[in-house]
């Protein structure tokens, strides 16, 4: 069994002082004398005392934490590229500073709340970021009820009187379907993300006003859930049906390589019958064959930024909405000619 957090009691104790010479000690404030505060300091080390985040919030100080709370199932998190780079932007930022990321993965909304309300009464993080904004989103509200400083990545939207980082998906759907009605491809089918989150509904408006542009009659939505088992259903489904697409867009990676597997499966070759795009570049559009022709963003960039801009709110500034470095469209070799 792990050993029980050490108090102020068993530092008193070790040295030989009252609980009140520790507190002046720890806290350095006069009281004591330096050869005391010396030894009290080392003794707490050894022991490996710290001061406990709502301690610190009862006292005005910070818990030196951000909060991020990922709503996916644990499976989808371990294949899902996506959340590691914007992790990897996160802790670059926070790498030279004190503050921490506190990471929690839940399986529902509910649990997602309850989680937020437990951080801000034991005062474990000076503020969250807040991921996959949802239509109505029950979340914005809360934080403000809370006082927990707060930052989306998600496109301004709404008036949330949130900062946000956001990044322009739009331009880059427009050029996708550009490239693709270019090289020939009338019956296109985008592989959407759930309904729920607006940064799906901002991406299928970009697809269908592009689509209208440029004649794109043959041009449709379909929904999955960002998982391989989903994406190969609805992919099935959509090359056995009456109106063969010869491109499939889909919302992330691991969609668009569990789409290859299904294009053979079915007898079918990329890019030669079906052309395929990613959304989000990553090794494994890099790695499968045909390697995967995918829109690049800047994920890391963008967890960067948002930690930043928690940080400034944690320290009483005014922070504004931020976009991102605009992504790049980067083709490789599942796209190609089709007649029409």
């Amino acid at each position: 069994m792990p050993s029980k957090r050490p108090t102020i009691s068993d530092i008193a104790r070790a040295a030989g002082v009252s609980t009140g010479a520790v507190s002046y000690a720890l806290n350095k404030r006069p009281g004591v004398s330096a050869a005391t505060r010396d030894r009290i300091l080392r003794i707490a080390a050894e022991l490996g005392w710290a001061p406990s985040s709502a301690a610190r919030s009862l006292t005005g100080g910070r818990a030196e934490a951000v909060g991020l709370v990922v709503d996916r199932p644990a499976r989808e998190i371990g294949v899902e590229p996506y959340f590691m780079q914007l992790i990897s932007g996160i802790q670059a930022e926070l790498a030279d500073g004190p503050t921490a990321l506190l990471l929690q993965v839940t399986d529902n909304a509910e649990a997602e709340l309850a989680t937020y309300r437990r951080w801000a009464a034991e005062g474990r993080v000076d503020g969250v970021l807040l991921v996959d904004l949802r239509h109505e989103d029950p979340r914005v509200r809360l934080v403000r009820e809370l006082g927990l400083p707060a930052v989306l990545l998600a496109d301004p939207v709404d008036r949330l009187d949130l900062p946000c980082v956001w990044t322009d998906d739009r331009g880059v759907m427009t050029e996708v379907l550009e490239r693709l009605a270019a090289l020939g491809h009338r019956w296109i089918t985008r592989v959407a993300g759930p309904e729920e989150f607006v940064h799906t509904g901002i991406r299928s408006d970009a697809f269908t006003a592009a689509a209208a542009r440029l004649g794109l009659d043959g041009a449709r939505i379909v929904h999955a859930d960002y998982t391989d088992e989903s994406a190969a259903r609805v992919v099935r489904e959509a090359l056995v049906s009456a109106e063969v697409p010869s491109a499939l867009v889909f919302d992330n990676d691991v969609m668009a390589v569990s789409a290859l597997g299904v294009v053979r499966e079915l007898g079918l070759s990329v890019p030669e019958d079906v052309s395929v795009v990613a959304w989000d570049d990553s090794a494994l559009c890099r790695l499968v064959r045909p390697a995967l022709s995918a829109v690049r963003r800047p994920i890391a960039e963008r967890g960067a930024t948002a930690v930043r801009m928690l940080l400034e709110l944690r320290n009483r500034s005014t922070v504004g909405d931020r976009r991102t470095s605009d992504p790049d469209f980067v083709e490789r070799h599942s796209i190609g000619f089709h007649p029409g």
